[in-house]
């Protein structure tokens, strides 16, 4: 496969654009063309040649009309491209107003000023993070992190490659009988025949059993690290909450402890683009933002556990602290913030619980989107993870249909996801619809679903070879003591939502507090919280300020 390209097309401003995409010139091909039909044939020549086309830029000196059929005939040639218009200083002004809808439904996927000169790295900061992006979801990686060896791409290997995509790990799988296949097996000869096979740079190669196990090698065990100290903080879950605490605590000198059952971001971590997160006006991937926390908690002095869930909290024999309970070891803390996020509801369908793996999937799972190109995927829910993962999947699909109870998307979804999903031709609505059925092909692989009208009851069978469910939140806390009071759903209770009867001295508990002293919550799994990003991560870095209190006590 060749260099991936980028594809200027201008009409006037050739020779500027040409001078600002030279330093690029190293890495992927720069073709320049002067209007839409030259830049749709030219892209459709790369592919048929075995590139792929990265970014498209966009001069906006053409005829309007031309314009936007050069924007939605690029969308429709590669739809995995990025899309990126440039505009000269001398209409900058009136293109931001023209073009500001078509950013925010997702025509395109930034603005930018022309550059003005040599070395103007606002310009570059723009285009290498639209390039990260697109290298992350949709580039084959070119040096691989880990090297999964088997002779199937099985249920397994498919959440081995999802979990690595979550935390930011470029993967390749491997037939055993390829030169990389054979590569790795002469350095694991015992393991043949126990697939799949892993090999990580890190120099760990064997057979491997769950993603649990994989995490544990890539990360280390808990019970290989000593914490043989009372830390001031314990934070169960890495997802937005957990790594924003870990952020300002360790920041403010408290010594703090991450805990993570599987990968580092959570659910959120599976975002392909959260674009309403303040202070990235392009958008980031879930996974960018996760591993940028944690990262930054790690400067700081977090010592992160991954693999391993907390399966409990003791109080210590003198009373004087915590003791947080993991299969590989335990961590004793003055104080615990619970940040373990919710997983998502099972659809209770046998015949498709039957296929999980197999083209059905809890979540985005965005790796396994990039195999469904020209199929129909079915997305199941109405929040903005599924919306989200609608986009995503329809850089990819032939057809994505998003199935919601309600009659349609406003009462749960951001407007801005709303209105891309509407402006996208491939992606449908059905409202008032859910699946009641599934099957598969002859080798045991979705192959189609049926949906229900909630209301008439009439059933539809379509083909469908991959459904995503995003099904809403199930909190799993029954780790925790039952001294922790939960709601009727499970979602554990703080400050003023406790009962007044478990108030101390008719005082209402500090806003993230809970039942037990020292234990507070944050985050999606907490009672009446806003399930997003953003509140999740205001919650982990407020909770600090009553640690703080906690500790003086």
């Amino acid at each position: 496969m060749g260099a991936p390209a980028i594809v200027i097309a201008s009409a006037n401003h050739a020779a500027e654009l040409s001078e600002a995409f030279a330093r690029y010139e190293r890495e992927y091909d720069v073709r320049l063309v002067g209007d839409e039909l030259t830049a749709k044939l030219t892209a459709k020549e790369l592919m048929a040649s075995g590139h792929q086309v990265a970014l498209f830029v966009i001069d906006t000196d053409h005829d309007q009309d031309k314009l936007y059929t050069l924007i939605a005939g690029t969308r429709k040639v590669v739809p995995t491209a990025r899309r990126l218009i440039v505009s000269h200083i001398s209409r900058f002004r009136t293109d931001n107003a023209t073009f500001r809808h078509a950013v925010a439904a997702g025509k395109v996927d930034a603005l930018l000023l022309m550059p003005q000169g040599p070395r103007d790295e606002e310009f570059h900061g723009a285009v290498g993070e639209l390039i990260n992006e697109w290298n992350a979801t949709v580039a084959t990686p070119v040096v691989e992190n880990v090297r999964i060896i088997t002779p199937e791409k099985d249920a397994l290997t498919r959440d081995l490659l999802d979990y690595l995509g979550r935390v930011g790990m470029p993967a390749g799988v491997h037939h055993p009988d390829s030169e990389v296949g054979r590569e790795v097996m002469a350095k694991c000869p015992d393991d043949e025949g126990r697939w799949p096979i892993v090999s990580s740079l890190a120099g760990w190669c064997g057979h491997c059993p769950d993603v649990r196990s994989l995490a544990n090698q890539l990360y280390g065990r808990p019970d290989e690290i000593d914490v043989d100290e009372v830390v001031d903080l314990v934070v169960v879950g890495a997802g937005p909450a957990g790594l924003a605490a870990s952020v300002y605590a360790s920041s403010e000198g408290l010594s703090t402890v991450c805990l993570e059952a599987e990968a580092i971001g959570g659910q959120a971590g599976t975002s392909s683009m959260i674009r309403n997160y303040l202070g990235f006006p392009r958008g980031i991937s879930g996974m960018r933002l996760a591993q940028r926390a944690r990262g930054q908690a790690l400067r700081f002095g977090t010592r992160f556990f991954t693999g391993w869930p907390a399966t409990g909290i003791s109080p210590c024999e003198d009373g004087g602290h915590h003791i947080v309970h993991t299969d590989g070891g335990n961590v004793h803390t003055r104080s615990v913030l619970v940040a373990t996020g919710v997983d998502y509801r099972r659809l209770g369908v046998e015949s498709i619980e039957e296929l999980v793996g197999r083209g059905v999937y809890y979540g985005a799972a965005m790796a396994a989107a990039r195999e469904l190109a020209d199929d129909h995927v079915v997305i199941v829910g109405g929040g903005n993870s599924a919306g989200q993962a609608a986009i995503h999947a329809a850089r990819f699909a032939k057809e994505v249909t998003i199935a919601v109870r309600r009659p349609d998307l406003t009462a749960t979804m951001s407007s801005y996801l709303i209105d891309e999903i509407q402006w996208n031709p491939r992606i449908t609505v059905r409202g008032c619809t859910r699946v009641i059925d599934g099957g598969p092909d002859d080798v045991d692989h979705l192959a189609w679903v049926t949906f229900e009208d909630v209301d008439s009851g009439e059933q539809e069978r379509v083909d469908a070879r991959g459904l995503f469910l995003l099904l809403g939140a199930a909190p799993e806390c029954s780790w925790l003591p039952d001294t922790v009071l939960r709601d009727e759903r499970g979602f554990v209770l703080t400050g003023r939502d406790i009962p007044r009867e478990r108030w101390a001295e008719d005082v209402p508990p500090e806003d993230l507090a809970t039942t037990m002293p020292g234990i507070f919550c944050g985050g999606d799994i907490r009672s009446g919280s806003m399930k997003r990003v953003a509140s999740a991560t205001g919650e982990g870095a407020s909770v600090v300020s009553s640690v703080h209190t906690w500790l003086g006590q």
